[in-house]
């Protein structure tokens, strides 16, 4: 499995951030990542690497429940970023939440490639990336 280039982490929770970059680096996961505490500031960052022609990360984990702007919030923003941007990125929603509703709402999302519970531990990462390869 090859690493990727840069990935996307957009959660409120540093102690979950701190978490998650540390296993990334542990298996080599990523060149780069990108830190955003809530969907406002994701999708604002997001929106400018776009219009800047850069390349948007490979992979996006959400949470879904952040003050300012929610999970569901964002992905209905980011649908509006212009697609030849936001082609290559797969976003997974991460959350501590095991409520159906929500699990069954991911699935209405193309953009969403899958549900992933928190904590997230190694072999949802190795995971994400042999999906992505």
């Amino acid at each position: 499995m090859g690493k990727l280039k840069s990935s996307c982490i957009i959660d409120d929770d540093d102690i979950f951030i701190y978490g998650t970059k540390k296993i990334m680096k542990k298996i080599d996961f990523c060149d780069e990542i990108l830190v955003f505490n809530n969907g406002q500031e994701a999708i604002d960052g997001l929106k400018l690497l776009a219009e800047q022609n850069k390349k948007l990360p490979n992979v996006i984990f959400l949470d879904i429940n952040m003050p300012i702007m929610d999970g569901w919030e964002f992905l209905e923003d980011f649908i509006k970023i212009p697609n030849n941007n936001r082609k290559h990125v797969t976003i997974y929603v991460i959350s501590s939440s095991i409520d159906p509703m929500d699990i069954q709402k991911v699935q209405m999302y193309g953009l969403v490639n899958n549900y992933i519970l928190k904590p997230i531990r190694i072999e949802d990462l190795e995971k994400v990336l042999s999906d992505i390869h």
